[in-house]
């Protein structure tokens, strides 16, 4: 159980990074760009409160990780600009290789349901995928 609670918070303490990588969204009040950890505390809170507007009955608790983990991978590979099309020529490059290795730093287990979510939210193909991008969508507007 040691080792278990050493990956987890070796992990924890990696993805605290988000906290510095800066998103060409502004806050609200314009007073600076957003970090990815705040999108993504945001893209949480959005979920909570406006998944009853979903055409179908979602799972919440899915919905709320696919949000909170889909840019875990900007801690290597950095946000890219939708805009930006020379980074979106190695984006899917440079998050898979950020993906193997954040990941690889949980338990097994946890390890593969990481990627089963991550795997999810870029697929688009359930339910909560395509609500969760809707709301990434949507969460720079406001």
């Amino acid at each position: 159980m040691q080792i278990r609670m050493q990956q987890q918070l070796k992990f924890l303490c990696e993805i605290d990074k988000l906290k510095s990588i800066y998103r060409k969204n502004v806050l609200s009040d314009l007073s600076r760009e957003e970090t990815s950890a705040e999108h993504s505390w945001h893209l949480a809170l959005l979920a909570c409160f406006l998944s009853e507007y979903a055409e179908q009955k979602l799972d919440l608790l899915k919905l709320i990780k696919l949000v909170l983990i889909h840019d875990i991978v900007e801690v290597d590979a950095g946000d890219t600009f939708c805009h930006d099309l020379e980074g979106q020529k190695d984006k899917t490059k440079r998050e898979q290789a950020a993906a193997a290795r954040i990941f690889s730093l949980l338990p097994q287990d946890q390890q593969d349901e990481m990627w089963k979510l991550w795997g999810e939210f870029e697929e688009k193909k359930t339910p909560e995928a395509q609500f969760a991008q809707a709301l990434d969508r949507l969460q720079p507007c406001l």
